[in-house]
This record gives C-alpha cells, sequence and structure tokens, in this order.
C-alpha cells in the first residue's frame, strides 16, 4: 500500500508539471474527441505449482475505449483517456494448461508532442502516467495427467499504476482536417506489484500471480473529431 501511495504522489506531481507548462502556453485551445480499438499483448510472470516463475505465451487481448483531448498549439497538448482491457496469458505447467485473464479500466492522463495537428498528416509522441481500475480476473485450467493435485488461486490488486508511451500518426479525412483517422502504437510499463496474496492459502492451493508487474504493446486504429 505504501508503495502505491508513493507512485500515487509521483503520478500526481508529474499531472502538476503538465498542468503548469500546458496553463503557461498562450495559444487558441483545440479540442479533440476520438474512438480507439486496440489489439494488445501483455506479459507478466506467472508461478508454477512447485512454486518456480515462468513467463506465459505471448496471446493477444484487446482494448477499446474514448480519448478527450486539448490541443494548446499545433504542436502540444494533453489528452485522457478511458479505456476497457481484457488482458490474456496461457502457461503450461506439468502439462496442466491454463489460461489467464485480467481485466481493468485504464485511464491515461498524457503529454502529447505533435509535428502539425492542423497538417493533413500529424506524427505525434505521448507518454504519463495511467491508472488501472480492476474489473474482474478469472483462469481456467485444462488437461493434465492428475500429478498437480494443488489448486491455482488468482487474486490481483483493485488498482494499479503505469507509466504509457507511444507514437502514431493521424491523417486528415476532410477539407478541414477535423475528421481524422489515427494509427500507432502504445505501450504500458507497470509500477507496481499487480498480485494481492493477503488471503490465506490452504496447502493444497498456490498463487499464480505473486510479484509480478504488467508491461503492455498494443497497437491502436481508431478516429477522431477536432473542434
Amino acid at each position: 500500500m505504501k508503495t502505491i501511495k508513493n507512485q500515487l504522489v509521483k503520478s500526481i506531481a508529474v499531472l502538476s508539471l503538465m498542468i503548469f507548462i500546458t496553463a503557461n502556453v498562450q495559444a487558441q485551445k483545440v479540442i479533440e474527441f476520438g474512438v480507439r480499438y486496440m489489439p494488445t499483448i501483455s506479459s507478466f510472470d506467472v508461478k508454477t505449482s512447485s512454486g518456480g516463475t515462468i513467463k506465459g505465451e505471448a496471446t493477444l487481448g484487446y482494448g477499446a475505449g474514448a480519448f478527450l483531448g486539448v490541443n494548446f498549439t499545433k504542436h502540444l497538448g494533453v489528452q485522457v483517456e478511458v479505456i476497457y482491457t481484457s488482458l490474456n496469458q496461457k502457461y503450461t505447467d506439468q502439462d496442466v494448461s491454463r489460461e489467464i485473464n485480467l481485466k481493468y479500466i485504464n485511464i491515461p492522463l498524457l503529454l502529447s508532442f505533435n509535428t502539425d495537428k492542423s497538417a493533413p498528416v500529424n506524427l505525434n509522441i505521448v507518454a504519463g502516467p495511467q491508472i488501472g481500475l480492476s474489473t474482474g480476473s478469472s483462469i481456467k485450467s485444462s488437461g493434465g495427467d492428475g500429478t498437480i493435485t494443488s489448486q491455482a488461486v488468482l487474486s490481483v490488486k483493485k488498482n494499479d499504476l503505469g507509466i504509457a508511451y507511444g507514437l502514431g500518426v493521424d491523417f486528415g479525412l476532410n477539407p478541414g482536417k477535423t475528421f481524422r483517422l489515427g494509427l500507432g502504437y502504445r505501450g504500458v510499463l507497470g509500477l507496481v506489484d499487480i498480485s494481492d496474496n493477503s488471503e490465506t492459502t490452504t496447502t493444497d492451493q498456490f498463487y499464480v500471480v505473486s510479484k509480478t508487474h504488467i508491461k503492455t504493446n498494443a497497437g491502436y486504429i481508431g478516429i477522431s473529431f477536432i473542434f
């Protein structure tokens, strides 16, 4: 809990710096609203029934959501996003196949740098903190020869915190360049241990997630409108 609080304080400091920078930019503000679909690959460590640590297979998940941006100049802006994300991780433990599914509502607040937001083609780089709210988790097991008798237990914290970063390109689709198509990459590096091993387990149970951070890589496609 102390680690999460420390990371939240750091995030607030970053957000304050972003607000300070943008509040002192004298320019006409342009509002942008859009929606995106984000195929996502996640990576995090999992535990085996024997106590070892392995990495799961790269399994495709997805994200979908909307964003609201404020462009203070053609080159500088901020944007907040709300993204529903479903992450999958598969692995095999002594012939038992398991699939972990984690669901989050992620809220990144990003500082964006653009080559020219009003141009027909604009390149952008974004970075900033991301807060994740867990909306559910599950684990499925199949197969095995009966040699594994321990029951896998999945338990994660309600909140996650990370640093989001990425780059992209957007294209003006109408003469006024106000209707835009966006393509790009988004990565997130988790800052906190997502596992919640506070509950007591029995001798025939083990936690499959312990002392691990989530890392995700995603592509995205979306459309946006500038007002």
